[in-house]
């Protein structure tokens, strides 16, 4: 995981200059609303009677301030420095503007914190129903959902990280997690040869995760396709080792996308 996080650091200057990651978060946002349509419903209330929010692997905060606006509260979790530190200068910058856009509105919502979350008692997490700088011997907050998008392809042991999400949640607390399917050897195409590091899989399999989201103690559990994403990608290994070609037309793939969702009793 070091040598993925120090990638994701070096790469967070830039990170939103990549238009897939906008729409694939916007795609992400869509499909968690299209499942928890109270979201919507109670926007308005949303400030004093929302959900809180855990999100791992928040990265620039793509999603994170997208869904802000529907919920109380946003824990965004990174194991980056150099992610989270982007996410808190959009926050900081929010911060100092005279004229909010609708997301800035909500940024106060949102802690940042640079952590490798395994343990749902990390003294690194918020306390319960105490301050955020609260003795680290506290009870540490749960959470009505939990979030993350484009983050279990990293992750080595889908099975820890299921336990300790299981762990963040209140009783009836849920899942929502997005990434891609894996349909095969083409779906190594996600990524060029240059960004493997930190890639632990070549996409999600669908049975294989909503057996272990079972065995973790979730309910309800669905793991299942909610959107299809056209990317561009190499058309042999390395060919963008030196940036994408100029004046050559670009292969492009369809990448199926799971969200996955279950319930802690």
């Amino acid at each position: 995981m070091s040598a993925g996080n120090e990638r994701f650091s070096a790469e967070a200057a830039a990170w939103d200059s990549n238009e897939d990651v906008h729409r694939a978060s916007e795609s992400a946002l869509q499909a968690i609303l299209r499942h928890r349509p109270d979201l919507v419903e109670n926007k308005k209330e949303a400030p004093i009677r929302g959900l809180d929010v855990l999100e791992i692997g928040c990265g620039t905060g793509l999603l994170t301030l997208r869904l802000a606006p529907y919920v109380r509260r946003i824990v965004a979790v990174d194991a980056a420095q150099g992610m989270i530190d982007a996410l808190r200068q959009k926050l900081a910058k929010a911060a100092t503007e005279e004229a909010k856009d609708s997301e800035g509105d909500c940024r106060a919502s949102i802690q940042t914190i640079c952590v490798l979350l395994e343990d749902p008692e990390d003294p690194a997490l918020p306390a319960a129903d105490f301050p955020d700088d609260a003795a680290s011997f506290a009870p540490r907050r749960k959470f009505d959902l939990a979030i993350s998008h484009l983050v279990l392809h990293h992750i080595p042991d889908h099975p820890a990280l299921l336990k300790t999400l299981f762990g963040c949640l209140k009783p009836g607390g849920q899942l929502a997690l997005t990434d891609f399917e894996n349909f095969g050897p083409e779906a190594r195409s996600f990524h060029p040869e240059s960004r493997m590091d930190g890639v632990e899989f070549h996409g999600i399999e669908a049975e294989l995760l909503a057996q272990q989201m079972r065995a973790a103690g979730f309910t309800d559990v669905s793991v299942q396709p909610e959107w299809v994403m056209e990317k561009a990608v190499e058309r042999f290994p390395g060919e963008w080792d030196a940036g994408k070609p100029a004046g050559v037309e670009l292969r492009k793939m369809q990448f199926p996308f799971l969200l996955c969702r279950g319930t802690k009793p």
